[in-house]
């Protein structure tokens, strides 16, 4: 039997992370013909057993034209895991609503089509809050992602901009953001992501953290009832929790795009995600 061929759809041409070490990982755990392509050029992909835009960043950056590529994939009725109808739904984060409408826990969020001073004020006195976080309802790695205080101004890039507002989570600085990873369904393992000190956003770039952790059980209970309400099964997932003030958790985000798997923490070393891809092929 011919080895099964997989695409990985890999970063927008405005991105110039480096994604080697994302590469040679999937090569090492992938049992298969891999080849690479730029989500925003891919041409013909018919002829792949599987594609996967585990490295497809930066189409926030370019909405229209991811868009356009998941209606043009849809159509011609690729293999791609995660699904097109998940890849759609995933992207714009008012996808919290809906769960929230759903019964799941998610942290407080009201969607503002055109952000304006007097929103703020109005979302402060319905969260009995001060401090407040902004951001763009398309977006990642915390792009056009503010913390405001009372007084502070609308940041001018998102102004007037379709955002969302959520009060700011004190946990995140006291004890961190929890990031669970799940493949094919299956729990596989987990990290508490910290910011440093004076800031708010977990990510590498910004001087944020990780380490490996044992979740609570009520921490993977919301994740595994967030992803039920997901529009097909998932390949990837990982879930972002963080504890209110009450000590429950609320679902931040759920990443089924492309998110970084931090296999690294795993203790199998990625070998469940390596079977998860195999199941489907």
């Amino acid at each position: 039997m011919a080895p099964k061929s997989i695409c990985v759809l890999t970063p927008h041409p405005s991105y110039h992370e480096n994604w080697t070490a994302d590469r040679d990982q999937l090569d090492a755990l992938i049992a298969g013909v891999v080849e690479y392509r730029t989500w925003t050029d891919a041409g013909d992909l018919s002829g792949f057993d599987l594609i996967l835009p585990l490295i497809a960043w930066g189409y926030p950056r370019d909405v229209p034209c991811w868009y356009a590529a998941l209606d043009a994939w849809e159509g011609q009725g690729l293999p791609i895991a995660n699904s097109v109808a998940t890849l759609r739904w995933n992207t714009d984060k008012d996808y919290l609503l809906e769960l929230e409408a759903s019964g799941v826990a998610i942290v407080p969020t009201i969607e503002s089509h055109c952000l304006i001073a007097d929103e703020l004020e109005a979302a402060r006195a319905h969260f009995g809050v001060d401090e407040l976080v902004i951001k763009p309802s398309i977006s990642a790695g915390a792009d056009g992602t503010y913390r405001l205080r009372p007084g502070q101004p609308i940041p001018f890039d998102v102004l007037e901009r379709e955002m969302l507002i959520q009060p700011m989570m004190p946990a995140i600085a006291a004890e961190g953001e929890y990031s669970l990873f799940l493949f094919g369904g299956r729990f596989s393992h987990a990290i508490l992501k910290r910011p440093a000190a004076g800031d708010f956003r977990v990510q590498a770039q910004f001087g944020g953290r990780e380490v490996s952790v044992d979740p609570p059980q009520s921490a993977l209970a919301l994740a595994v009832a967030a992803l039920a309400y997901v529009p097909a099964p998932t390949l990837y997932a990982r879930v972002d929790v963080v504890r209110d003030a009450g000590g429950d958790f609320r679902l931040m985000e759920l990443e089924l795009i492309e998110p970084s798997l931090f296999l690294g923490f795993a203790p199998d070393a990625g070998a469940m995600f390596a079977e998860a891809v195999a199941a489907l092929l």
